[in-house]
């Protein structure tokens, strides 16, 4: 258990929930939901243009199985990484596994489904045992506040020193 959320707390805030597997794996886990439907969430998540505005770029196959080189285009320094699409069900499921240099793969899943009216996102990343998360969850909250200024016109957080220093202190990070 790590001190971003406890599991008593549903994950009903933008903050990243961390909560340990019975294997002692770490499961990260986000919530965004949005008024529209699941085929405008799902265009924001994956169509070329939109996707570039919030994470980045990809080139290869859009299917599953499907290969290509993904680049996260909001980093201090972009590189492209090899992925794989897992699974890929529109509007409802995206399931993408990706090498990172020097680390295990990543795999994430992003689902979607219409909930008391609105399309909710559910963002899951799972870490090895003693992975410390916090970075990685920062990272991801700012992505995926990015991607809430796309699909539903919420304020782009910013730059990552803005954000950081803004959302920094929920993680534990002191801001600066």
């Amino acid at each position: 258990m790590t001190d971003l959320q406890t599991p008593a707390d549903p994950p009903v805030d933008r903050r990243g929930v961390v909560t340990e597997l019975p294997d002692g794996r770490l499961r990260l886990e986000f919530r965004r939901s949005w008024p529209d439907g699941p085929d405008e969430v799902w265009a924001a998540l994956t169509e070329p243009d939109r996707m570039a505005r919030w994470i980045g770029t990809y080139e290869g196959e859009r299917a599953p199985g499907g290969r290509g080189s993904f680049t996260m285009t909001h980093e201090s320094e972009p590189a492209s990484e090899e992925v794989t699409i897992v699974e890929c069900d529109p509007p409802r499921r995206l399931v993408v596994e990706w090498v990172q240099a020097g680390d295990d793969n990543w795999r994430v899943e992003l689902a979607l489904a219409v909930e008391s009216g609105r399309t909710t996102l559910h963002f899951v990343q799972v870490f090895a045992a003693g992975t410390d998360v916090t970075d990685v969850a920062l990272g991801w909250h700012w992505y995926l506040d990015k991607l809430d200024a796309v699909a539903g016109g919420r304020p782009d957080p910013g730059d990552w020193d803005t954000f950081l220093a803004a959302t920094g202190p929920e993680y534990g990070r002191p801001s600066d």
